[in-house]
């Protein structure tokens, strides 16, 4: 996860934040019952909930405003169902222009680079030479919560325009809930699958990702190892 001033990493059991001021934050991943991972659908949706635990919990990386911002975005669907579809869709659009303008201020696009960087030297054992400069992992990433998003889009569509039941003061909430699990269960095959057919579920993501990412500095770069080398040291402990 990527931010303005520094970057978060983050596994099942840890998360770690490399701040640009020179701070390291490291903390615990929430713990998910067993038997929810098995539910499909749940599963997911727990998923997703823990992604953004470090930004919302108390003790994490964002401060109270910034909380605030995204508890209003994750609730905004509850109100919405009170406006008219044109007045929806304005609020909507206005909504994700000023949510993304939020989110990718200052130097996130570059930080957003330097995350999947990190991540690839780790997984391609070139972790010191990543840090040293003599190796540049590439700065897209099959897993990156971009391609998640590409796939969200035109499922939420889809959901919309296939619900079956009349609408209803929930309808808008239960839709987008299911459309993120059903999304996460699209996710998992997809990631989990050799298949070339599958990973063309990706082309959107990864196309979309050269607008979300630029190329980092070597600083930057080592600000995300940092991270990434906090995380490895408590887990392989």
């Amino acid at each position: 996860m990527a931010r303005p001033d520094g970057v978060v990493i983050a596994s099942e059991r840890f998360f770690a934040f490399a701040a640009r001021d020179g701070s390291l934050l490291e903390g615990e991943m929430p713990d998910v019952p067993r038997l929810v991972r098995r539910i499909p659908l749940l599963r997911g949706l727990a998923r997703l909930g823990m992604s953004v635990s470090p930004l919302l919990r108390s003790d994490g990386v964002a401060g109270a405003r910034e909380r605030l911002l995204l508890s209003a975005v994750i609730l905004s669907p509850l109100f919405f169902v009170f406006l008219s579809d044109t007045a929806s869709l304005v609020a909507g659009i206005a909504m994700t222009v000023a949510l993304l303008a939020w989110l990718l201020r200052g130097r996130t696009l570059y930080l957003h680079g330097a995350e999947h960087r990190a991540i690839a030297a780790a997984e391609e054992g070139r972790l010191s030479a990543t840090w040293d400069g003599e190796a540049a992992p590439s700065r897209f990433s099959l897993r990156c919560g971009t391609n998640f998003v590409a796939l969200v889009l035109p499922i939420s569509v889809v959901a919309d325009r296939l619900w079956p039941f009349a609408p209803t003061l929930w309808t808008p909430v239960v839709v987008a809930l299911l459309t993120l699990g059903l999304t996460m269960e699209l996710w998992r095959v997809v990631q989990g699958s050799t298949l070339p057919a599958a990973r063309a579920f990706l082309v959107p993501g990864l196309a979309l990702q050269r607008l979300t990412t630029r190329e980092p500095t070597l600083d930057e770069t080592r600000l995300a190892l940092t991270a990434v080398a906090s995380v490895l040291r408590r887990e392989l402990d």
